[in-house]
């Protein structure tokens, strides 16, 4: 903890917060840490109980995720108020753990921080494992309720519609439909070069790519 606090920087602090997540510290030198440290699942443990931001960041990257049962994980999800952590816990805990499916079905229907690890576990299926999904569901529940969903959560429903759209020719001329009619993220500004999140930009600049080459 005496490492983490030194590696504190007010500035970063502050840019960080705007984007809702309290902690200061630059992830590369807490990545650089956690290398030296290398997996020390009783050590994570304790850095999870501290409840400051950056230790658990800490501990995502420290811990062991197959040692962590279904119950241990949807109630340290339920802890967890940073998107940056959120994505991290998800990435680099529940995904290589043993219940990413069991919990992305407890999760997808959740609300905003617990919706979107939800989602974002959907969205690694729609991409790398759709069999079995059902995919015309997933673009109905969208549909119905991507416009009205808490941000964060909206953020997660919008990136799955984009991926079904992108990844599944089949799906693309409702994903894009649903897009348009829901018009979420339309005017959220991009940077020079950046593809804007709004689904219909995105799945069809992705699509453009693609195809130049030889993608699927």
């Amino acid at each position: 903890m005496g490492e983490l606090a030194a590696l504190e920087d007010p500035k970063m602090r502050a840019a960080n917060e705007r984007r809702g997540d309290d902690h200061g510290v630059n992830l590369t030198h807490l990545r650089s840490l956690a290398r030296r440290l290398k997996t020390q699942q009783e050590l994570a443990l304790h850095l999870w109980d501290t409840r400051d931001t950056a230790a658990r960041l800490l501990a995502t990257l420290v811990c062991r995720p197959k040692a962590f049962s279904a119950a241990q994980l949807n109630a340290m999800i339920r802890d967890i108020r940073s998107p940056k952590l959120l994505d991290w816990f998800i990435v680099n805990v529940v995904k290589p753990g043993r219940y990413a499916e069991e919990l992305r079905l407890g999760w997808k229907d959740g609300d905003d921080l617990v919706g979107r690890a939800g989602w974002s576990l959907t969205t690694e299926r729609v991409v790398k494992n759709p069999e079995g999904l059902d995919l015309d569901a997933l673009l109905g529940q969208i549909e119905k309720e991507m416009k009205q969903a808490p941000a964060q959560k909206q953020w997660a429903m919008n990136h799955c519609l984009a991926e079904i759209g992108i990844h599944h020719p089949e799906h693309r001329p409702r994903a894009m439909g649903i897009g348009e009619r829901l018009a979420v993220l339309i005017d959220y500004p991009a940077s020079p070069g950046c593809t804007p999140p709004y689904a219909p930009v995105w799945i069809a600049e992705m699509v453009r790519r693609l195809e130049g080459t030889g993608g699927p």
